[in-house]
């Protein structure tokens, strides 16, 4: 009998064919992109409002974050801000506890994605670790302000968590459609608009 390879590739709508294990820059399209993190729900669907609370949008909120953080960071800096999840379109949204329970190489491919993405936008394949941790810090603070407006916490348990907040610099009615969860249409096409803006 034959042992045929698994197959370890998936189909984009683009057309392109991703390698999951060794995933090529020239597979990698923003749009795919854009589609997959716009219908793939943080906290595992577990927010409140009448659509779910999507990567995508979250990408856009933590770039807002860090560009109010950090006024003279570059448009690549930006630009590792808003894709820092782009794996997801692929691995879907684990949430962390559930990462840790997993063990194994999560984390390994997670990263081999992402460098790949990060090569197809023509950024160096991972971002300084000063970029790394303000991102991580916008990451935090998004991930605190979804979970008291929109996952049922209480602040003191939402800053054990992810650390007390910085309050973001743009106003309240900015803060607040980016907190309210947009369409699935909205989320893809704010996500391409912001990297849009970028590049």
């Amino acid at each position: 009998m034959v042992n045929k390879k698994q197959r370890a590739w998936q189909r984009m709508l683009s057309g392109r064919r991703l390698d999951l294990l060794d995933p090529s820059p020239l597979d990698v399209e923003l749009s795919d992109i854009a589609h997959g993190l716009a219908r793939v729900a943080r906290w595992n669907g577990q927010t409140s409002g009448d659509y779910s609370f999507s990567v995508a949008q979250h990408s856009v909120l933590v770039l807002e974050i860090f560009k109010s953080q950090n006024k003279k960071s570059d448009e690549n800096s930006k630009l590792y801000a808003l894709l820092h999840d782009a794996s997801e379109y692929v691995m879907g949204d684990i949430i962390s506890p559930f990462k840790v329970a997993m063990g194994g190489n999560y984390k390994s491919l997670e990263n081999t994605l992402l460098n790949a993405i990060h090569l197809r936008f023509s950024l160096p394949s991972t971002p300084s670790t000063k970029i790394k941790k303000s991102i991580k810090s916008a990451d935090n603070q998004a991930a605190f302000f979804e979970a008291i407006h929109l996952a049922g916490f209480d602040k003191t348990e939402a800053a054990k968590l992810f650390g007390k907040p910085i309050v973001p610099s743009f106003d309240i009615d900015g803060f607040n459609n980016l907190i309210q969860p947009w369409p699935t249409q909205e989320a893809q096409r704010r996500f391409i608009s912001a990297f849009n803006q970028l590049t």
